[in-house]
Protein backbone atom coordinates (compact mmCIF):
# COMPACT_ATOMS: atom_id res chain seq x y z
CA UNK A 1 0.00 0.00 0.00
CA UNK A 2 3.07 2.23 -0.37
CA UNK A 3 1.85 3.63 -3.65
CA UNK A 4 0.59 7.18 -3.74
CA UNK A 5 -3.20 7.32 -3.69
CA UNK A 6 -4.33 9.96 -6.14
CA UNK A 7 -7.40 12.11 -5.55
CA UNK A 8 -10.77 10.84 -6.67
CA UNK A 9 -13.66 12.98 -7.82
CA UNK A 10 -17.04 11.72 -6.64
CA UNK A 11 -20.18 13.16 -8.24
CA UNK A 12 -23.22 12.98 -5.97
CA UNK A 13 -26.48 13.86 -7.77
CA UNK A 14 -28.89 15.70 -5.49
CA UNK A 15 -32.16 17.53 -6.06
CA UNK A 16 -31.84 19.92 -3.14
CA UNK A 17 -28.68 21.56 -1.86
CA UNK A 18 -30.08 21.50 1.67
CA UNK A 19 -29.71 17.71 1.69
CA UNK A 20 -26.00 17.81 0.86
CA UNK A 21 -22.80 18.80 2.60
CA UNK A 22 -21.96 21.28 -0.14
CA UNK A 23 -20.32 24.61 0.57
CA UNK A 24 -22.63 26.22 -1.99
CA UNK A 25 -26.25 26.88 -1.04
CA UNK A 26 -28.84 27.50 -3.77
CA UNK A 27 -31.41 30.22 -3.14
CA UNK A 28 -34.55 28.28 -4.14
CA UNK A 29 -35.49 24.76 -5.19
CA UNK A 30 -36.56 25.54 -8.76
CA UNK A 31 -36.27 28.18 -11.47
CA UNK A 32 -39.32 29.69 -13.20
CA UNK A 33 -38.43 31.15 -16.60
CA UNK A 34 -41.30 33.28 -17.90
CA UNK A 35 -41.13 33.76 -21.67
CA UNK A 36 -41.79 37.50 -21.42
CA UNK A 37 -38.57 37.96 -19.46
CA UNK A 38 -35.09 38.08 -21.01
CA UNK A 39 -33.53 35.79 -18.41
CA UNK A 40 -33.93 33.99 -15.10
CA UNK A 41 -31.39 34.09 -12.28
CA UNK A 42 -30.06 31.81 -9.55
CA UNK A 43 -28.22 33.10 -6.50
CA UNK A 44 -25.52 30.82 -5.10
CA UNK A 45 -23.97 31.48 -1.68
CA UNK A 46 -20.78 30.02 -0.25
CA UNK A 47 -21.53 29.42 3.45
CA UNK A 48 -18.17 27.80 4.24
CA UNK A 49 -14.81 29.17 5.34
CA UNK A 50 -13.08 28.01 2.15
CA UNK A 51 -13.50 29.07 -1.50
CA UNK A 52 -15.34 26.85 -3.98
CA UNK A 53 -15.09 26.40 -7.72
CA UNK A 54 -18.57 26.15 -9.21
CA UNK A 55 -19.66 24.92 -12.65
CA UNK A 56 -23.22 25.32 -13.94
CA UNK A 57 -24.89 23.68 -16.96
CA UNK A 58 -28.35 22.60 -18.11
CA UNK A 59 -29.80 19.41 -19.54
CA UNK A 60 -33.12 18.01 -20.69
CA UNK A 61 -33.42 15.29 -18.06
CA UNK A 62 -30.23 13.23 -18.35
CA UNK A 63 -28.97 12.71 -14.79
CA UNK A 64 -25.59 11.60 -16.18
CA UNK A 65 -25.08 14.77 -18.18
CA UNK A 66 -21.83 16.71 -17.98
CA UNK A 67 -20.98 20.28 -19.05
CA UNK A 68 -19.86 18.77 -22.37
CA UNK A 69 -22.87 16.50 -22.99
CA UNK A 70 -25.73 18.46 -21.41
CA UNK A 71 -28.27 19.58 -24.03
CA UNK A 72 -30.96 22.21 -23.63
CA UNK A 73 -32.05 25.49 -25.26
CA UNK A 74 -30.60 27.43 -22.30
CA UNK A 75 -27.15 28.58 -21.29
CA UNK A 76 -25.79 29.57 -17.90
CA UNK A 77 -23.49 32.55 -17.53
CA UNK A 78 -20.97 32.55 -16.05
CA UNK A 79 -20.68 28.79 -16.60
CA UNK A 80 -17.72 28.39 -14.25
CA UNK A 81 -16.52 30.67 -11.45
CA UNK A 82 -14.92 30.85 -8.00
CA UNK A 83 -16.94 31.89 -4.96
CA UNK A 84 -15.01 33.20 -1.99
CA UNK A 85 -16.01 32.28 1.60
CA UNK A 86 -19.23 33.97 2.76
CA UNK A 87 -19.74 35.53 -0.67
CA UNK A 88 -22.42 34.99 -3.32
CA UNK A 89 -22.67 34.80 -7.10
CA UNK A 90 -25.69 35.35 -9.34
CA UNK A 91 -25.95 33.07 -12.37
CA UNK A 92 -28.02 34.17 -15.37
CA UNK A 93 -30.03 31.60 -17.32
CA UNK A 94 -30.63 32.71 -20.92
CA UNK A 95 -32.95 31.15 -23.50
CA UNK A 96 -31.26 30.57 -26.87
CA UNK A 97 -34.65 30.67 -28.64
CA UNK A 98 -34.44 27.17 -30.02
CA UNK A 99 -38.06 26.10 -30.74
CA UNK A 100 -40.11 25.03 -27.71
CA UNK A 101 -43.85 24.29 -27.38
CA UNK A 102 -45.82 27.49 -26.91
CA UNK A 103 -49.03 25.83 -25.70
CA UNK A 104 -47.62 24.22 -22.53
CA UNK A 105 -44.83 24.39 -20.01
CA UNK A 106 -41.46 22.73 -20.70
CA UNK A 107 -39.11 21.36 -18.03
CA UNK A 108 -35.30 21.25 -17.95
CA UNK A 109 -32.66 20.74 -15.26
CA UNK A 110 -30.00 23.07 -13.87
CA UNK A 111 -26.83 21.35 -12.60
CA UNK A 112 -24.63 23.07 -10.01
CA UNK A 113 -21.27 21.37 -9.38
CA UNK A 114 -19.46 22.49 -6.22
CA UNK A 115 -15.75 21.61 -6.17
CA UNK A 116 -13.98 22.48 -2.90
CA UNK A 117 -10.26 23.29 -2.90
CA UNK A 118 -7.61 20.57 -2.58
CA UNK A 119 -6.52 19.95 1.02
CA UNK A 120 -3.21 21.52 2.01
CA UNK A 121 -0.63 18.97 3.18
CA UNK A 122 3.00 19.18 4.16
CA UNK A 123 4.01 16.56 1.62
CA UNK A 124 1.72 16.60 -1.41
CA UNK A 125 3.50 13.62 -2.94
CA UNK A 126 2.66 11.48 0.07
CA UNK A 127 -0.88 12.74 0.63
CA UNK A 128 -3.78 10.30 0.72
CA UNK A 129 -7.15 11.96 0.31
CA UNK A 130 -10.46 11.93 -1.52
CA UNK A 131 -11.90 15.09 -3.01
CA UNK A 132 -15.70 15.27 -3.04
CA UNK A 133 -17.48 17.35 -5.66
CA UNK A 134 -21.21 17.72 -5.00
CA UNK A 135 -23.62 18.11 -7.89
CA UNK A 136 -27.07 19.53 -7.14
CA UNK A 137 -29.92 19.42 -9.66
CA UNK A 138 -32.98 21.67 -9.66
CA UNK A 139 -35.80 21.97 -12.19
CA UNK A 140 -36.20 24.86 -14.63
CA UNK A 141 -39.77 25.49 -15.80
CA UNK A 142 -40.09 27.43 -19.06
CA UNK A 143 -43.52 29.10 -19.31
CA UNK A 144 -44.71 30.55 -22.61
CA UNK A 145 -46.89 33.65 -22.62
CA UNK A 146 -50.65 33.56 -21.97
CA UNK A 147 -50.97 29.97 -20.79
CA UNK A 148 -54.49 29.26 -19.50
CA UNK A 149 -54.94 28.40 -15.83
CA UNK A 150 -52.16 28.28 -13.26
CA UNK A 151 -49.68 25.89 -11.69
CA UNK A 152 -51.77 25.91 -8.49
CA UNK A 153 -54.89 24.82 -10.36
CA UNK A 154 -52.92 22.11 -12.16
CA UNK A 155 -51.77 20.52 -8.88
CA UNK A 156 -55.27 20.32 -7.43
CA UNK A 157 -56.89 19.27 -10.73
CA UNK A 158 -55.02 16.00 -11.40
CA UNK A 159 -57.35 13.05 -12.19
CA UNK A 160 -56.47 9.80 -10.41
CA UNK A 161 -57.47 6.17 -10.88
CA UNK A 162 -56.17 2.70 -10.09
CA UNK A 163 -55.38 0.57 -13.13
CA UNK A 164 -54.98 -3.20 -13.07
CA UNK A 165 -51.94 -4.54 -14.87
CA UNK A 166 -51.14 -8.21 -15.46
CA UNK A 167 -49.58 -8.80 -12.04
CA UNK A 168 -49.59 -5.36 -10.42
CA UNK A 169 -51.63 -2.23 -9.77
CA UNK A 170 -50.62 1.28 -10.78
CA UNK A 171 -51.95 4.66 -9.75
CA UNK A 172 -52.53 6.63 -12.94
CA UNK A 173 -52.34 10.42 -12.75
CA UNK A 174 -53.77 12.43 -15.64
CA UNK A 175 -52.75 16.06 -15.86
CA UNK A 176 -54.95 17.94 -18.34
CA UNK A 177 -53.38 21.28 -17.47
CA UNK A 178 -50.59 22.99 -19.43
CA UNK A 179 -48.43 23.21 -16.28
CA UNK A 180 -46.33 20.37 -14.89
CA UNK A 181 -47.11 19.04 -11.41
CA UNK A 182 -44.16 18.34 -9.10
CA UNK A 183 -45.01 15.42 -6.83
CA UNK A 184 -43.60 14.85 -3.35
CA UNK A 185 -45.60 11.79 -2.22
CA UNK A 186 -48.85 9.88 -2.63
CA UNK A 187 -50.50 7.60 -0.05
CA UNK A 188 -53.59 5.44 -0.48
CA UNK A 189 -55.67 4.91 2.65
CA UNK A 190 -58.06 1.98 3.17
CA UNK A 191 -59.57 2.24 6.63
CA UNK A 192 -56.60 2.65 8.98
CA UNK A 193 -54.04 1.15 6.60
CA UNK A 194 -51.83 3.30 4.35
CA UNK A 195 -50.05 2.28 1.16
CA UNK A 196 -47.42 4.43 -0.54
CA UNK A 197 -47.03 4.88 -4.28
CA UNK A 198 -43.71 5.78 -5.88
CA UNK A 199 -44.18 9.20 -7.48
CA UNK A 200 -42.39 11.66 -9.74
CA UNK A 201 -43.26 14.77 -11.73
CA UNK A 202 -46.41 14.65 -13.89
CA UNK A 203 -45.61 16.52 -17.13
CA UNK A 204 -47.98 19.11 -18.59
CA UNK A 205 -50.82 17.65 -20.67
CA UNK A 206 -49.74 14.09 -19.96
CA UNK A 207 -50.37 11.01 -17.82
CA UNK A 208 -48.03 9.17 -15.49
CA UNK A 209 -48.36 5.77 -13.82
CA UNK A 210 -47.03 5.08 -10.33
CA UNK A 211 -46.59 1.56 -8.97
CA UNK A 212 -48.40 0.59 -5.75
CA UNK A 213 -46.09 -2.19 -4.58
CA UNK A 214 -48.42 -3.71 -1.98
CA UNK A 215 -51.29 -4.22 -4.43
CA UNK A 216 -51.61 -7.16 -6.80
CA UNK A 217 -55.32 -6.57 -7.37
CA UNK A 218 -57.42 -3.41 -7.08
CA UNK A 219 -59.06 -3.41 -3.61
CA UNK A 220 -62.85 -3.43 -3.46
CA UNK A 221 -62.98 -1.12 -0.41
CA UNK A 222 -63.28 2.69 -0.70
CA UNK A 223 -59.87 4.31 -1.11
CA UNK A 224 -58.80 7.80 -0.13
CA UNK A 225 -55.77 9.32 -1.84
CA UNK A 226 -53.61 11.83 0.03
CA UNK A 227 -50.97 13.40 -2.18
CA UNK A 228 -48.46 16.19 -1.73
CA UNK A 229 -47.24 18.51 -4.47
CA UNK A 230 -44.51 21.15 -4.46
CA UNK A 231 -45.38 24.67 -5.61
CA UNK A 232 -43.28 27.36 -7.34
CA UNK A 233 -41.80 28.44 -4.01
CA UNK A 234 -40.74 24.95 -2.94
CA UNK A 235 -43.54 24.60 -0.39
CA UNK A 236 -45.38 21.30 0.10
CA UNK A 237 -49.13 21.43 -0.56
CA UNK A 238 -51.48 18.69 0.70
CA UNK A 239 -54.39 17.33 -1.37
CA UNK A 240 -57.05 14.73 -0.62
CA UNK A 241 -59.45 12.96 -2.97
CA UNK A 242 -61.44 9.73 -3.20
CA UNK A 243 -60.50 7.28 -5.92
CA UNK A 244 -63.31 6.14 -8.26
CA UNK A 245 -64.32 2.48 -8.38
Amino acid sequence: MGKIIKSFLLFVALCFAANSQANIVINGTRVIYNAEENEATIRLSNVSSTPSLVEVWLDSGDMKSTPETGKSPFIATPPIFRVEPNKAQTVRIIYTHDPLPQDKESVFWVNILDVPPMPVTKDAEDANYMQLAIRSRIKLFYRPKNLPGSAVEAASGVHWQLVQKEDSVVLRATNDAVFSVSMDSATLSIGEKNYAAVTEMIPAAASKEFLVKEFKKIPSEPIQLNYTTVNDFGSAIQHTTNLPH
